[in-house]
């Protein structure tokens, strides 16, 4: 409690910006982004990762339960280990904010580049790269449809047997998916503007989508 409150302290100092404290010791998951260490709940800065009890599909369209596995998948990167956070901050919740690792692997971005978590990019680039790498090897969350974090807490939620890859010659599958240089999920309609230009390379996670439905849930939104 003593080392709680002066961690509290220390966040209101003007030394704060230069040097961050930090908190250490055994861990225990809360979910796929939140630990509590010694009494105290952390939420990993940068990232976020599916809700308990959020489900995605896998490469064949069936239902897993994503956000359990994404817990299991921190709980399993830290393995009993000694955690050490840098604490950036609190959010809306009371929650410390930090940067977490074990050893010399920053846990936030071993979640995002394997896949159990996404860059939150409403706080941070930080991870945005480790996204990038994660969605073109289609691990985890990327394996299949998923709708980001922050969506499905809102109330988005995926449709049954959404497609996950459709190819174009499949009915009415021609709706493009296109991820631009920024990283934005960009969806074009046929006989829009940018469409006929709009190449396509799964390779890249990019893809085809069936209806608009689809694209959104799926974490798309429509070319402007």
């Amino acid at each position: 409690m003593i080392r709680l409150i002066s961690l509290l302290l220390a966040l209101s100092s003007p030394a704060f910006a230069a040097e961050p404290p930090t908190l250490s010791g055994r861990a225990s998951v809360i979910d796929g982004d939140t630990i509590d260490l010694h009494g105290t709940r952390i939420r990993l800065h940068g990232i976020d990762a599916p809700e308990s009890g959020q489900r995605c599909q896998d490469a064949k369209s069936k239902s897993w339960r994503c956000g359990q596995k994404a817990a299991w998948a921190l709980d399993h990167a830290i393995d009993r280990q000694r955690v050490t956070c840098r604490i950036t901050g609190k959010d809306r919740y009371d929650r410390l904010i930090g940067t977490c690792s074990v050893g010399d692997t920053d846990l936030n971005g071993w979640m995002v580049q394997n896949g159990w978590a996404v860059a939150y990019r409403k706080y941070s680039n930080d991870y945005t790269a480790h996204e990038r790498y994660a969605q073109n090897a289609e691990l985890g969350l990327w394996q299949g449809s998923f709708v980001r974090p922050d969506k499905w807490r809102n109330g988005a939620r995926l449709e049954a047997h959404t497609p996950v890859r459709a190819a174009p010659q499949s009915g009415n599958c021609n709706i493009k998916g296109n991820i631009s240089s920024k990283g934005a999920r960009i969806y074009h309609m046929p006989g829009t503007k940018w469409y006929s230009r709009t190449k396509i390379s799964e390779r890249y996670g990019e893809r085809w989508f069936c209806s608009e439905a689809d694209a959104r849930n799926a974490g798309w939104r429509r070319a402007r």
